[in-house]
């Protein structure tokens, strides 16, 4: 089990950042020659990138989004780019299959969404939880470094008045 940090902490990455949502549908659950080539190839494609760190993800995290989803922490949107397209790795090949097979049969649909984040433009919180998501990517460091409100740590307020004071910051 996953070690619990008690209290509130964030998350602090150095510089700019990209993420990296990605997932698919099983549209026609019974059709499983008409899906499984889909799922089946993003878990080797993040221990690929996991194995070599100077392709750029920071951390990947598999969720259910709808259907099986892998929320990916990457060092900017040129490494993500660049490894979608090189043929020397997994997703491009995959990629083809995809266009070829599964996207005729219509048993599963995919999806993506990219977002550049600035420097400090981005807030997260974790209370009484595991390390996890973008405290991954970056470090896990106590609430009060980047402050205790939503509107100081996002970079919208050099005041740090939170809605509700939590007992002990």
């Amino acid at each position: 089990m996953a070690e619990i940090f008690t209290g509130r902490y964030t998350a602090d990455v150095d510089g700019d950042f990209v993420v990296f949502l990605i997932g698919m549908r099983f549209n026609k659950p019974w059709n499983v020659r008409g899906w499984w080539h889909t799922f089946s190839s993003m878990r080797p494609m993040i221990k690929e990138l996991e194995a070599h760190p100077e392709l750029g993800l920071l951390h990947a995290q598999m969720v259910w989004m709808g259907g099986p989803a892998v929320v990916q922490y990457w060092r900017s949107f040129e490494d993500l780019d660049r490894y979608a397209r090189n043929a020397d790795h997994l997703h491009l090949p995959a990629w083809k299959k995809w266009n070829l097979a599964s996207r005729a049969s219509g048993a599963v649909g995919i999806w993506h969404e990219t977002y550049k984040v600035g420097a400090g433009e981005y807030e997260v919180i974790y209370g009484n939880m595991p390390r996890l998501g973008l405290a991954l990517a970056g470090d896990h460091v106590p609430l009060k470094v980047r402050g205790t409100s939503a509107a100081r740590r996002i970079g919208a307020s050099k005041e740090d008045v939170p809605a509700v004071p939590y007992p002990g910051d």
